[in-house]
């Protein structure tokens, strides 16, 4: 592996550790604006990754599938998930989704904003611009011109980087499968006899998203990613 791959992996760790903190963050924000102070009483409404980071889901689990041979794929993880206590809403269905959808959302947004810092760099640089094109069109940029902005390259990998990443986070939660955010919106919406069984599927869950996961992440992310690159290569 050579070092410039192993950078590309430090960015793609570091901008995931960012994604999960934001969007267990957001959680915790919407919960409290909703009028459940628990998360924010544990001090889960900030950025600071020390108090989001799960071992498994933060670090193991990401690392394995960025640095061992046979763990390639879709870079995912997850985070401690935020506390909720849904009895303190006062509309429990409707609260209870708008804090889930919060997590889902900032990611989105993120990606919205990643996207806006690449515009920007595009029209105050030329070189920018065009390592954005390259970046776009073939998936990295030509050494010559990383050597030639030793700055700016490395920003421009680091956003781009952070539209797909948190792009695919939020697909990732939006899988209606236990015990992710899609399956907390799915939830309120099925008969009590259907919610004890979805809610005992365990490790079935499991191995559906080992068989389906990963196609069902594309699927859902492919069209806005279309989208995106397409504004990139308009620059």
């Amino acid at each position: 592996m050579s070092q410039q791959e192993i950078v590309l992996k430090i960015f793609q760790f570091v901008i995931l550790l960012f994604a999960l903190s934001l969007h267990e963050a957001a959680h915790a924000w919407m919960a409290s604006k909703l009028g459940d102070p628990t998360a924010r009483m544990l001090g889960r409404v900030t950025l600071n990754p020390m108090k989001h980071i799960d071992p498994v889901g933060t670090i193991l689990i990401p690392l394995a599938m960025l640095f061992l041979p046979f763990a390639r794929g879709l870079l995912i993880g997850w985070a401690k998930p935020t506390p909720v206590t849904t009895r303190n809403f006062k509309r429990i269905v409707r609260d209870d989704i708008l804090t889930t959808l919060a997590g889902p959302v900032s990611n989105i947004l993120a990606a919205v904003a990643s996207l806006i810092a690449l515009v920007v760099v595009a029209k105050t640089t030329a070189t920018g611009a065009m390592a954005i094109k390259e970046l776009a069109m073939m998936g990295g940029i030509d050494p010559q011109l990383m050597a030639s902005s030793p700055i700016i390259s490395p920003m421009i990998i680091l956003f781009y980087l952070g539209i797909w990443l948190n792009l695919i986070l939020a697909a990732f939660n939006l899988i209606p499968l236990p015990p992710l955010d899609g399956s907390h919106i799915i939830r309120h919406m099925l008969p009590y006899g259907a919610l004890r069984v979805y809610d005992s599927l365990g490790m079935i869950s499991l191995i559906l998203f080992l068989f389906f996961g990963g196609p069902l992440i594309s699927i859902m992310v492919s069209p806005a990613w279309a989208v995106f690159n397409r504004v990139l290569l308009s620059l």
